[in-house]
């Protein structure tokens, strides 16, 4: 290997993000949980429909900045993140997104190479986390439209998606608020869905389908009040 090569391939060694090894998020978990339940008297409901094994996406609604952490308190398995570029900038949060193993994605325009990633971690079994509002929800909860990636991801890796709804985390830390504060948070896990194509349909179109399902199942379990209008 030339001169070259051999510092090219160390620089990017170097510019490698550092991503917490699967034994010490293991240990994490169960010290979030505790503060969730203490601080947010967080529920689940639904966890048998979580699956065990096999490729699969998360897709949920958005709310707080703690959503991939009370969404993975269920997930026993590892789980890697699908987040807006530009949040790997924020104080903190930026941070904590590196070390939970997200990868950046461009949510307007085209990211070939954090989808590539993405189909590659779901077909060798992992689990990826989709929010498909591209942005946390309005401040009264209700969700805004969903972007069609996570089902062209599950059409493309040929996984299930599992719909996930949090709901109440929107008094916790709405856009409009600076510091989070106290109030009940429910996660629910609905059923697992393998998105199909119809007979002739195109990918486009029923990734378009798809997400228009999505949206419906994990609208439906918000309180009426917060449903997209």
């Amino acid at each position: 290997m030339s001169e070259k090569a051999t510092v090219s391939r160390e620089q990017g060694a170097a510019r490698a993000p550092v991503v917490l090894p699967q034994w010490a998020l293991n240990l994490m978990r169960p010290v979030v949980g505790s503060i969730s339940r203490l601080c947010w008297k967080i529920r689940f409901y639904g966890t048998e429909n979580i699956p065990t094994e096999g490729g699969l996406i998360i897709a949920s609604n958005h709310q707080t900045y703690f959503d991939p952490f009370w969404i993975s308190l269920r997930i026993y398995r590892p789980v890697r993140y699908l987040a807006w570029d530009e949040a790997f900038g924020w104080p903190f949060v930026g941070r904590a997104l590196t070390l939970l193993g997200a990868w950046p994605l461009q949510v307007e325009g085209s990211d070939p190479g954090a989808i590539r990633k993405s189909i590659q971690w779901l077909r060798d079994g992992g689990v990826l986390v989709i929010f498909p509002e591209g942005a946390r929800s309005k401040a009264d909860g209700a969700m805004r439209r969903f972007k069609p990636g996570a089902a062209r991801i599950a059409l493309e890796a040929n996984v299930p998606i599992l719909p996930v709804t949090i709901r109440g985390a929107n008094r916790v830390w709405p856009q409009n608020q600076k510091f989070p504060r106290l109030a009940p948070v429910e996660i629910v896990y609905h059923p697992t869905r393998l998105p199909e194509p119809l007979p002739g349909e195109e990918t486009k179109t029923c990734a378009q389908r798809e997400t228009r399902e999505l949206a419906k199942i994990i609208e439906s379990a918000l309180p009426s009040t917060n449903h997209t209008s």
